[in-house]
């Protein structure tokens, strides 16, 4: 008995031991607004040389019973999921039941000629051109509501004829591939991927509280509430019945990530090799490193080198960050779908990260980089010069630049904006998002200004200045119809309605198309529409490109 009494002793202590560390109220601040009554939050696990430094809840993970978040909160935790499909693809390619060079026609010979060309390798690394079935679902008229199955995701995918681009000449991320590389590992393992998963990772890491959630009705001990706020007071339930795993899926905590971030510093159960395949970045068919690996980003974060996937479906938000050389990891798992644990991850970092830039080179760098960033003050008639509308035709969108409160404004769309605050006259950083963001802005040799958006030190994503078209409703009229895609199969009708095209689809209003130049119209949620003519100039059809879906043929009934 006084042995028992000793252990619980033991135990209670060490759970009360993480708030104990000289930098918990500094970790604390970050989370503050979280941390009061009636608000979602997250969990937190920092891992500092094998021991789990830190590990708190903040906020609820349940609303109808006031029950807070702590760290043994069970979260879905999105996209942070691709790194255990690539582990369990990893493990068979070590078992030598598959290789990473076999193609896609070899698992599912009823897709179009192009499988022909795409490996397991392009779906590992997102470079294989396949369009994303979440948009592909979205564009056929599908929320996050509606309910279909993995039978339907894949009618979906087998019916598109053609790729956004040719296996391995791009990066773009696609949650198809990673659904498709569950499908294979339930072919070649026979059984199930969350069953493969439980018993090759998760029993022998001794990872008790995760497990693929491919039954949207099984009970889940300790498991953490979805939420999206209403406005600042108010939340609603945002949850899925959908059971699609691969591309995420996965339900854990921080108790168990901690064992899974172990594993990648101990080959007891998964191998130094298994890890060298994991974190072997992609390339594209020209040679060009990307910073993909297998369901994980390689990347720098201020001169130290990072290991990292985020997360994002309905109402949770999750980060994973590793620093593997300081031996430091942070994880935040969240329910509410307004957070951003990937900036609050970074900030969590740097309260540590500060003691290891003892290199030289690197502590320069670093001092090099905050130099650089440091902001100056420039006259609303000085911001005015790159206020207007650019275009960027390899990604296909349009961005708006425009000023807000004496503040330049970057706009994707009308609820998706950010701020910019100058460094130089004509560079500015982006505040408040995940990363290291940098707009510049120069003149390209032929009267146009252009727009350079650099993320993390990347390659740039170079944007040229346009003045809209503006068309009278005579010339609209042109656009209005009925416009089918066989690929989708489904109509989209467009209607002239106080001076606009507005979208409907399958009969149900959306939202209106905004002309972007000649025949090019955008619309804030489904995407860029490029209309064709026919030999005698009417409007025939258009492509949609929607991001993760490009060249998506319309034709005008």
């Amino acid at each position: 008995m006084k042995n028992i009494i000793l252990l619980i002793t033991f135990c209670v202590c060490s759970l009360f031991s993480f708030a104990q560390i000289k930098e918990s109220q500094a970790i604390d601040s970050i989370f503050s607004e979280w941390n009061k009554p009636n608000t979602p939050g997250c969990a937190l696990g920092i891992i500092k040389d094998g021991e789990l430094l830190y590990a708190k809840g903040y906020g609820l993970a349940n609303m109808e019973y006031d029950l807070p978040n702590s760290a043994s909160s069970v979260f879905r935790i999105g996209s942070t999921s691709k790194q255990f499909t690539a582990a369990c693809i990893v493990l068979l390619a070590e078992q030598e039941k598959l290789n990473l060079e076999n193609t896609l026609d070899r698992y599912f010979p009823d897709f179009p000629e192009y499988a022909e060309s795409i490996t397991v390798r392009h779906l590992l690394n997102h470079t294989s051109g396949i369009r994303d079935y979440l948009t592909v679902a979205y564009l056929k008229g599908f929320g996050d509501n509606d309910y279909y199955e993995d039978s339907d995701v894949m009618k979906w995918l087998v019916n598109q004829n053609d790729l956004n681009f040719k296996p391995g000449e791009e990066f773009l991320y696609s949650n198809s591939g990673y659904w498709l590389l569950g499908q294979i590992v339930n072919k070649v393992a026979g059984v199930s991927m969350a069953d493969f998963a439980q018993k090759e990772i998760f029993e022998p890491l001794g990872m008790t509280n995760t497990h693929f959630h491919n039954d949207h009705t099984r009970i889940v001990k300790n498991r953490a509430s979805g939420y999206i706020p209403i406005d600042d007071e108010s939340y609603r339930i945002s949850m899925t019945t959908l059971d699609m795993i691969g591309d995420g899926g996965i339900f854990t905590n921080i108790a168990d990530i901690k064992k899974w971030d172990d594993a990648y510093y101990n080959s007891n159960v998964l191998s130094k090799e298994f890890w060298n395949m994991m974190t072997a970045q992609g390339a594209l068919n020209n040679g060009d490193k990307i910073d993909y690996a297998s369901g994980l980003f390689i990347s720098n974060y201020k001169g130290l080198k990072t290991i990292s996937h985020g997360g994002a479906f309905v109402g949770f938000r999750a980060e994973l960050i590793r620093f593997p050389e300081q031996r430091l990891s942070v994880a935040i798992f969240s329910n509410r779908g307004d957070a951003n644990p990937t900036r609050m991850a970074y900030q969590v970092a740097d309260i540590f990260i500060k003691e290891n830039l003892i290199n030289d080179e690197v502590e320069g760098q670093d001092k090099k980089r905050n130099k650089k960033r440091d902001f100056v003050h420039l006259k609303s008639d000085e911001l005015e010069n790159f206020t207007g509308h650019y275009w960027n035709d390899s990604g296909s969108y349009s961005r708006n630049i425009y000023i807000k409160n004496d503040t330049l404004r970057y706009s994707r769309s009308e609820m998706n904006e950010s701020d910019l605050i100058p460094i130089s006259k004509n560079e500015f950083k982006m505040i408040n998002v995940g990363g290291d963001v940098l707009v510049k802005f120069d003149e390209n040799g032929q009267g146009n200004r252009t727009m350079s958006f650099i993320a993390n030190g990347g390659n740039p994503e170079i944007s040229t200045e346009y003045k809209p078209n503006v068309y009278t409703d005579e010339e609209l009229v042109d656009f209005a119809g009925v416009y089918h895609s066989k690929e989708l199969g489904v109509n989209y009708t467009l209607k002239l309605e106080d001076d606009f095209l507005m979208l409907y689809i399958n009969e149900t209003k959306t939202s209106p198309l905004k002309s972007i130049m000649v025949n090019r119209f955008l619309n804030d949620e489904y995407g860029i529409f490029q209309f064709n003519t026919d030999g005698e100039g009417k409007v025939s059809g258009f492509r949609l490109a929607a991001g993760r879906v490009k060249n998506l043929i319309f034709e005008k009934l």
